[in-house]
């Protein structure tokens, strides 16, 4: 009989909530049985998992039997009826315990799972009576990054349960992605429009847990309620090559205190197997009824077969005339150049500003940043000279009135100003005055509207300016500003992670995250080894230039271990993929959804420019932290020598 061999050490005292094995491996038949109260005391990963907890008084009663599965080694627990209370499988047979298993009434309804086999659990899911999350730990910290699975109930469990923690990760984990979005292949207005919300709901979810008071640390959600979903077939409307399916006016029911309240969810649409929300939710006031926040997708008017459906917010006539119209020019500028080109951007300027007139006040905002938007890039692509001043044009019909947009707008002005100025440049004498007063420019903006997201942009480019001039005080200064100043945004995390960077010299490195293949990594395992770690993007020629080198130096340094550690920040995975599918990089490649101004990897060391490289010495500390290529060669050569 086949003899199944077991890490029986894993269910016996000692075993981590993160299921680390602690060694022991030895045959089943010749090892010592775990007790069942051992095997009982591990606990799930994940917080808030109901499962059967027998009483002390009834442990005697449980027992421990061998796991009689093909082609799966492990322990079953059982209880004194012979139900299932748990199941600690190694399905690898490499000797360690992979899947932690838990059951309630029989029905197994969550388990931890060790997908790469290293020891630690990476993926949690509940299962049976418990849902259908599914949830993926790349840096295998016991807290879950990304939704593989996840319902359109379950997102507003989570939804509340974020705002009982005041977790805005837990809420940012719940949002449509960029590159969900982008899958979605809405039309250009109802994606800016979506691009907006979901701005808007990131930055303001601190705000928003700040100043509600119904939801509070030991709330729990009780139900969801909503319409039936709806579909808009592709084709039509906002959809595009693929129909969008959606819930309109979701709303979570909670209970507080013994008393049940109604959080105003919104719109919950479908990208594939998880459901995404795309606003921030609403807390009614105590005697405010239940009302309808005003679906994205659908207007509320029953639709006819075979009509399109009207566009994602509802336009009127007049507005759908216009878009219309908008896209007209849109499509002649594809192939227009020169004077031809800018006339068109100034009429598609008129356009715009036409449909911010006519829009709903709600849409409004979105209509004016797509316009500043549009006309600032025309502007530092040198084909809408005029561009600038129709900005400031733009300001003054503003007012002062929404200090948020005009911060907006002015923070757009000053960048294509200093855009325009870059070009005008005639020798290298005239740089310095342009700077300078780039950076008075930014001063000032800075302080006139302070506490703004742009102000905050503001600061972190005077804090890249004095890195730029070797001025480390200096910037960290204003990065310490932007940390303090705007904690749970992404430039709070992206000014702690440059203190973290700036502070790294001399110190330990940790860098965990998940490979374009979706493996975990840990910095600390190439540990022994000089490592030198390189941000890059497809879009960034210098990058391209520098795996040149970091290719000769990998070799040149063979004998020393030299490991590179490639981390992409491209907006989209598949862009990294394409290209790596060509270039066949010889090192591990690291990716984080968000890109540059918002992934997890570039914000963990603050990183706003590219190429940005750290080198690592044998130790795992920090050697340099601004490296550059031309640098590289000597900086290693000194580590190989000195032995570190």
């Amino acid at each position: 009989m086949h003899k199944r061999r077991l890490l029986a050490a894993t269910l016996l005292a000692g075993a981590t909530a993160f299921g680390l094995s602690v060694g022991g491996a030895v045959a089943a038949d010749e090892a010592p049985k775990p007790s069942a109260a051992d095997a009982l005391a591990l606990k799930p990963v994940q917080a808030n998992v109901e499962y059967a907890q027998p009483a002390a008084a009834d442990l005697a009663g449980c027992r421990v039997e061998l796991l009689d599965k093909k082609g799966w080694s492990g322990w079953v627990v059982l209880d004194a009826s012979g139900r299932r209370l748990r199941q600690f499988v190694d399905t690898n047979d490499d000797l360690d315990i992979d899947l932690w298993c838990y059951y309630q009434d029989g029905i197994e309804v969550y388990r931890d799972v060790d997908a790469d086999f290293n020891g630690k659990a990476d993926q949690y899911r509940w299962l049976g009576t418990a849902g259908t999350r599914w949830g993926l730990d790349e840096n295998e910290d016991g807290k879950i990054d990304r939704w593989k699975r996840i319902s359109a109930e379950e997102a507003t469990a989570e939804l509340v349960a974020a705002i009982a923690e005041s977790d805005p990760q837990r809420f940012a984990r719940l949002l449509l992605s960029s590159e969900e979005l982008e899958s979605l292949g809405l039309d250009a207005e109802a994606h800016a429009q979506l691009e907006d919300k979901l701005r808007k709901a990131k930055r303001d979810f601190p705000l928003l847990v700040r100043d509600q008071k119904a939801i509070g640390p030991k709330s729990r959600w009780a139900h969801f309620t909503a319409g039936m979903p709806g579909t808009i077939p592709a084709g039509t409307a906002a959809a595009g090559k693929e129909d969008v399916t959606a819930y309109e006016n979701a709303v979570a029911m909670f209970e507080a205190n013994g008393e049940t309240g109604q959080l105003l969810v919104g719109t919950i649409v479908q990208v594939g197997p998880v459901w995404r929300l795309v606003d921030l939710p609403q807390l009614p006031g105590d005697q405010q009824a239940l009302a309808s926040t005003g679906g994205f997708f659908f207007s509320g008017a029953n639709l006819a077969v075979g009509e399109p459906a009207p566009v994602a917010g509802g336009m009127t006539a007049d507005v759908q005339k216009l878009v219309s119209e908008l896209e007209k020019v849109d499509s002649a500028l594809r192939t227009a150049s020169g004077d031809a080109a800018a006339k068109l951007h100034d009429q598609r300027a008129d356009v715009l500003e036409g449909i911010i007139a006519a829009s709903d006040p709600a849409q409004r905002a979105s209509w004016i940043r797509q316009l500043v938007d549009t006309v600032a890039a025309a502007v530092q692509e040198n084909a809408y000279p005029g561009g600038l001043e129709r900005l400031r044009g733009l300001a003054k019909k503003l007012g002062a009135g929404d200090e948020e947009l005009q911060a907006y707008v002015q923070y757009q002005i000053l960048s294509v100003d200093y855009a325009q100025r870059l070009q005008k440049v005639e020798s290298q004498s005239d740089f310095p005055k342009v700077q300078e007063w780039w950076l008075g420019a930014l001063e000032g903006f800075v302080e006139e509207y302070a506490g703004t997201p742009e102000a905050a942009q503001g600061m972190l480019q005077l804090a890249l300016s004095k890195e730029f001039e070797d001025d480390e005080k200096a910037a960290l200064v204003w990065y310490t500003k932007v940390a303090r100043g705007y904690r749970d945004t992404d430039a709070g995390r992206k000014a702690a992670g440059a203190v973290r960077r700036l502070e790294s010299v001399g110190r330990e490195l940790p860098l965990t995250g998940t490979t374009l293949d979706n493996k975990a990594f840990d910095l600390a395992r190439l540990r022994g080894k000089p490592v030198v770690i390189h941000y890059w993007a497809t879009w960034c020629e210098p990058c391209k230039q520098d795996m040149k080198l970091l290719r000769q130096l990998q070799a040149r340094y063979q004998k020393a271990g030299l490991q590179i550690v490639g981390i992409n920040v491209d907006g989209v995975r598949s862009d990294a993929i394409a290209y790596l599918n060509e270039v066949k990089l010889p090192w591990v490649t690291l990716f984080a959804e968000g890109g540059l101004d918002a992934s997890p990897l570039a914000n963990m060391l603050g990183v706003q420019t590219l190429p940005t490289m750290l080198l690592v010495d044998a130790q795992g500390k920090v050697v340099r932290h601004n490296i550059t290529a031309s640098q590289l060669d000597e900086e290693i050569d000194k580590l190989v020598r000195a032995g570190k």
